[in-house]
């Protein structure tokens, strides 16, 4: 092998040398590249480009200059990475949807917040904005170090004077060697706010500095929900920020009964484009069922996004999945790492404003001794002029009597011991400038660089007047520069429920054959007196489907929905879209995820509260009872959890909520009931089948209901053709668990079948619904009560072919609502004894079959 003269070769492991060479590149990412100086908040490449158009002139009222030449010149001279990454770079500079206050003025496409790019450089201008200038306000009086750049051919600043903290201001991001900074933007009257407090009082505490200063300004506004991010941001450096886009609800002129959602602020950083692609694509998967129409109206006025809702859709409801769903809401991870004396470090709020304070002490210091040198040097030229207006014939005799510049120099050296600067400024003196008149110019003038070298020198030697003029700069800047805040701030989402948006009120659920649901208010229904045909409630998918499902509960209420396999799925009442009277309302598989193709809805049970010793007792359309605790229902899955094991055939026919001391009723088909303890049945898991709840005399009986009672209350039974009665529990001979019981309801030609039984008091209200849909609301108060072994009255004037299929208790009707006038029939049409059954009918009860058909799992 040949070596080259003067070579020398140094044995090295492979391991050490890559470990010190990638120590080097790392720190030369770190320090000239990703990350800010905490003094003037620029990153190298950004400082290169401002200064470069510094020295282009570029003022903000010069001319605008192609960005190919600040390219160009920048690459030239002080960046030397080629101008396609030094363009991307002064283009977010202009960008005003990125930086709070913009350091460049741009002229031509500068790309949009859609992610459009801008165009070529050589098509696009720019110049300096005013903010940008203040930055490099004194940058020629020696206020900061400078340089060699790349080549040594010419000098550039390591650091701007910074007039302003830039670094809060504006805000920074950034990806160094194992290191990152994410620093948001704020609001520049209040950061001034909060550095004027901090330059007063070294010992300002960051909770005051939040009093003037709450939270980042955002350039695209929107909502800050919550202060606990923002204070871990303020205090430690780290943060993480909840960020919402603004929504507007207003009505539609064109239709009054339809409203729309309007956003015209995004969170930051968020791509609109991309932003109605997502919301577009929620809309097609069905994650959003309430809207109608999407599209972008934004033009150059604004960002405006219209979101068209379906008919009585709950705005609250599609801005809760808007947020929840797409990039309407996203999480600002602040990181606040900026270099410090030329060295990364993570720094709060205070210690931002406290590094950009001491290095503004610093810049007006090194401002005032060159004002000083200045005005110095300056005066000391005045005694000159005076000393040689003083004796002016002689020195002029002396400069006429010399052969040369450089001999009267030094004539005038020796006879008046004037300094070589003196000298040589009297003989540049002209003639003019030694009358009389100019005589008094030069003395004011010099007289007033004499009381300003004294204020040079006091502000040198006191602290305090330097914090004065650093005050005085930040209020003249606050004054000119006025900036209202674009970004809310509002409790989070923790601190404020969905539920809060929405009103609580009673409101009635439907449910068809073919598991379409819907919400109506309860006042669409006016209380009749018994015996009236009601209004249409249900518009039917087809002539064959009808009602299964009538529930009332609060909006606020969680509903447990139980399936024909068992399952139990966890909505709340307000997710349900409210529909009009005839709507057939919403394929419940919309709001339910994963539900099978052969799963069906079998009952609902509304729960407001999972706290407590509540369990849920759920009865079978054979006969089975199944005791579980509430709370094992708290949390279910998204796609359901098994709530009971179902035998082949049977399905879950009731859900009540039952408590110790309490007894239970089952009414079947046929007329018959069943009343005994609820401590017959044990509390069991999930997974268990249940034991005997009735025995069921006739193979075409089943269960069609269960009641959860005290005692003293009375039981309405309501049979398909619109009779029913009251009677009370008491007449029910309590039982164990599993009997035939006793007549419920005679189930003749006239009443039909059972549809179902209910507990009431004289202030409730009922709800029926038929098969075609005819909703029949009535008040209790006109019902009496009636012994068990009649026939009742008649509750409903149905139509010819129409039947019940459905009823509901709506607890406490409203006494003062208004009522519609009687029916025509009569409302004394009550047969009291039953001609087909003999007054003391006995009571059928069987012995007591306490055996578990299946153990608890």
């Amino acid at each position: 092998m040949s070596y080259t003269k003067n070579e020398v070769i140094i044995p090295r492991n492979v391991e050490d040398e890559m470990k010190d060479s990638y120590l080097r590149y790392s720190m030369s990412v770190i320090i000239s590249r990703a990350l800010p100086d905490v003094r003037d908040g620029l990153k190298p490449s950004q400082r290169r480009i401002l200064y470069a158009m510094r020295q282009l002139n570029l003022s903000p009222g010069a001319k605008h200059r192609k960005c190919a030449k600040i390219s160009g010149d920048t690459s030239g001279d002080y960046h030397p990475h080629g101008e396609m990454v030094i363009y991307p770079t002064l283009v977010r500079m202009a960008q005003n949807w990125v930086m709070r206050y913009s350091l460049i003025d741009g002229q031509g496409n500068f790309g949009s917040i859609d992610g459009d790019p801008p165009a070529a450089m050589r098509y696009t201008e720019a110049r300096l904005t005013h903010a940008s200038m203040q930055l490099m306000e004194d940058l020629d009086k020696e206020t900061v170090d400078h340089v060699p750049n790349y080549d040594e051919t010419k000098k550039e600043p390591v650091v701007f004077p910074a007039k302003f903290p830039n670094l809060l201001c504006n805000g920074s991001s950034g990806i160094a060697v194992g290191m990152a900074t994410n620093i948001p933007p704020h609001n520049l009257n209040e950061l001034i706010k909060a550095t004027l407090l901090v330059l007063d009082n070294p010992s300002t505490t960051i909770e005051e500095i939040m009093r003037v200063m709450p939270a980042p300004d955002f350039p695209t506004g929107g909502i800050i929900c919550g202060y606990r991010g923002v204070k871990e941001a303020f205090h430690t450096g780290h943060g993480k920020i909840i960020l919402r886009g603004v929504i507007r609800v207003e009505d539609m002129e064109d239709n009054p009964d339809r409203q729309r959602l309007v956003i015209d602020e995004i969170p930051y950083n968020v791509n609109k484009s991309r932003l109605i692609e997502q919301i577009a694509d929620l809309i097609n998967s069905k994650s959003l069922t309430g809207i109608s129409d999407l599209r972008d109206e934004s033009d150059k006025d604004g960002l405006r996004i219209v979101i068209e809702l379906k008919r009585a859709e709950i705005p609250e409801v599609t801005i809760n999945q808007l947020y929840k769903y797409s990039d309407m809401e996203v999480t600002f991870g602040c990181h606040m790492l900026a270099l410090d004396k030329g060295l990364p470090r993570i720094m709060n709020v205070k210690q931002i404003i406290s590094a950009w304070i001491e290095h503004r002490i610093e810049v007006i210091r090194r401002r005032t001794r060159f004002e000083l040198a200045k005005a110095e040097a300056r005066a000391h030229i005045l005694e000159g002029y005076l000393k040689a207006i003083d004796h002016l014939d002689e020195v002029v005799k002396l400069i006429r009597s010399s052969n040369n510049r450089e001999e009267a120099k030094k004539a005038l050296i020796e006879r008046f011991a004037f300094s070589d600067r003196q000298a040589l400024a009297i003989l540049d003196l002209r003639l003019y400038q030694l009358t009389a008149l100019e005589h008094d110019k030069i003395n004011d003038e010099y007289q007033d660089l004499l009381k300003k070298i004294d204020y040079f020198k006091a502000v040198l030697a006191s602290e305090m007047m330097v914090r004065q003029i650093i005050n005085d700069e930040l209020n003249d800047i606050q004054e000119k520069h006025k900036s209202l805040r674009k970004t809310q701030i509002i409790a989070a989402e923790s601190e404020m429920n969905m539920e809060d948006l929405i009103a609580n009120e009673s409101v009635i659920i439907t449910i068809s054959e073919d598991d379409y649901i819907k919400r109506m208010p309860m006042n669409t229904f006016r209380e009749q007196r018994r015996g009236g045909q009601g209004v249409a409630g249900m518009q039917m998918k087809r002539e064959d489907d009808t009602i299964k499902g009538l529930y009332v509960a609060s909006t606020h209420d969680y509903l447990l929905i139980f399936t024909s396999l068992g399952r139990c799925y966890w909505l709340k009442v307000w997710q349900i879209p409210e529909s009009s009277r005839k709507s057939k309302g919403k394929p419940l598989i919309n709001l339910l995820e994963d539900i099978q193709p052969n799963e069906k809805i079998a009952t609902i049970q509304r729960v407001s509260s999972f706290e407590g010793e509540s369990c849920i007792l759920m009865t079978t359309r054979k006969g089975v009872v199944k005791k579980s605790a509430l709370n094992n229902f708290s949390n279910p899955r998204r796609k359901g959890i098994w709530a009971l094991d179902l035998d082949e055939g049977d399905e879950v026919v009731a859900a009540r909520l039952v408590n110790t001391g309490q007894q239970v009723m089952i009414f079947t088909y046929q007329g018959m009931a069943v009343r005994f303890a609820e401590d017959k049945v044990r509390p069991m898991g999930r997974m268990a089948r249940g034991v005997k709840g009735v025995t069921l005399k006739e193979e075409t009986d089943y269960v069609v209901g269960c009641e959860v009672v005290n005692g003293d209350e009375t039981i309405l039974v309501v049979c398909e053709n619109g009779f029913g009665k009251r009677s009370l529990v008491e007449d029910f001979r309590q039982t164990n668990r599993g009997g035939v019981g006793v007549r419920s309801i005679v189930t003749s030609e006239r009443n039909g079948n059972v549809v179902g039984a209910l507990c009431v008091a004289d202030t409730d209200g009922m709800v029926m619904m038929t098969s075609s849909g005819q909703t029949i609301r009535i008040s209790m108060r006109d019902l009496r009560v009636l012994g068990r072994n009649t026939q009742g009255v008649k509750l409903a004037n149905l139509r010819e072919g129409d039947f019940l299929v459905a009823i509901q208790k709506v607890s406490g009707s409203d006494e003062n609502e208004e009522t519609e006038a009687p029916s025509a029939e009569s409302d004394e049409q009550v047969i009291q004894e039953n001609p087909d059954v003999a007054a003391d009918e006995p009571e059928v009860d069987l012995p007591d079959d306490d055996v578990e058909l299946e153990t608890e799992e």
